[in-house]
């Protein structure tokens, strides 16, 4: 069995990579949000595109724990996508006590809208980022994303 090496052992890369992401995060995040379509809201955005990632009905609960926030915060968001006739909420059939969201094709096209502008937002970015170095990194950065889904504490 290998001994885990102490924090204070770790390479230093490991942070600066993760401090590289986060700062490409909110740089992103932040451009994102100035072309969401009617108001949408990022985490509203987030949930949509999660549904039309993977696809089914999830709980709240199951909402919650996925993007690690509260079961009020995701409610609270849940209940906007739901006004906005993005979400159904529906009673469980087999858990009176649970519900099931689901994505209505309102949301998608909302979903779909907001990507279309966001890929519009980011279009000058092409002549400034070399797209092999990108399709060669997305691998990378997916790589790191199921480790650390995996890993989740």
């Amino acid at each position: 069995m290998t001994k885990k090496p102490a924090a204070s052992e770790q390479p230093p890369n490991l942070f600066t990579l993760f401090n590289e992401i986060g700062i490409i995060n909110q740089l992103a995040s932040t451009r994102f949000e100035r072309v969401l379509p009617d108001n949408l809201t990022l985490s509203q955005f987030s949930v949509l595109n999660n549904f039309v990632r993977l696809g089914g009905s999830r709980t709240p609960a199951q909402l919650a724990e996925a993007f690690q926030v509260t079961k009020g915060a995701m409610t609270n968001t849940l209940q906007k996508l739901s006004a906005r006739g993005c979400i159904t909420i529906d009673v469980d059939s087999s858990d009176r006590r649970s519900k099931q969201i689901n994505i209505t094709e309102q949301g998608r096209q909302l979903r779909n809208e907001a990507i279309a502008r966001a890929n519009e937002s980011l279009g000058n970015l092409v002549e400034l980022i070399d797209q092999s170095k990108v399709e060669e990194t997305l691998s990378h950065l997916q790589h790191i994303r199921k480790a650390l889904d995996t890993d989740r504490t």
